[in-house]
């Protein structure tokens, strides 16, 4: 895809990504079972409370790049900020960070309970793939899917941001060295950055050849931002 740099408006393509993927998102969150009618508002609470939706965003990127239309990125979109809204229920809880507050706002756990907090994240980890599964799309054929879900399992689990949010808690208190620091950063929230990329990519049928280089690129900016983090965590 070619764009007249000159003329891109950054902030308006955010908004743009930002209210396409919300407006999915509260449609997916619109179809869970209302036999648990507390469990589905605190999903829509954690999802929807607010957030720079940076994963979509690349997502939706990285299929416009390949040329494809962003509208058929929204289901990867969707995937991936329903599952990283999951990660930070769990993470704000009292066994792991014990934040009270997120964006401004009380954290799922103080606006709806421990328990049903935790229940929130479950079903969230869980809708991500209903998601990515359920999907008729034409571009999400069998082939895609299966490719997506494993993108998204494995930077999700042991090999990616569970793994590394372990590695943070045993660091806790010690000093670390600036490997061991790269590869939590890695883990934690650069493998689910290079999966939304990879999702987006794999929306426009890229070939290896594409999928490489913006493997490269992802990584690149996952170990940037996690850096960007930390440093807005300590000042």
């Amino acid at each position: 895809m070619s764009f007249d740099l000159k003329s891109f408006d950054l902030s308006t393509y955010l908004q743009r990504c930002q209210e396409r993927v919300n407006a999915r998102m509260q449609f997916w969150l619109s179809q869970q079972s209302p036999q648990a009618p507390h469990l589905g508002e605190a999903m829509r609470y954690a999802v929807m409370i607010g957030g720079k939706r940076l994963r979509p965003v690349l997502a939706y990127a990285a299929a416009e790049a390949l040329g494809t239309d962003p509208e058929q990125a929204s289901v990867a979109a969707s995937a991936l900020e329903v599952l990283h809204s999951y990660s930070l229920v769990h993470d704000d809880l009292p066994a792991m960070d014990n934040d009270e507050l997120r964006r401004g706002q009380p954290t799922c756990h103080i606006a709806f309970g421990e328990a049903t907090a935790i229940l929130a994240g479950d079903s969230l980890q869980c809708l991500a793939f209903e998601i990515l599964s359920g999907s008729d799309l034409a571009c999400m054929t069998p082939t895609v899917k299966l490719a997506m879900i494993h993108t998204l399992a494995t930077a999700s689990g042991t090999h990616g941001m569970a793994g590394g949010q372990a590695l943070d808690l045993e660091a806790e208190g010690k000093s670390l060295t600036l490997q061991h620091l790269e590869t939590i950063h890695r883990l934690k929230t650069g493998h689910l950055i290079r999966a939304a990329v990879r999702m987006g990519a794999l929306t426009a049928g890229a070939d290896a050849t594409a999928l490489a280089s913006l493997d490269r690129y992802a990584d690149a900016v996952g170990l940037a931002f996690q850096v960007h983090d930390d440093i807005l965590d300590v000042i």
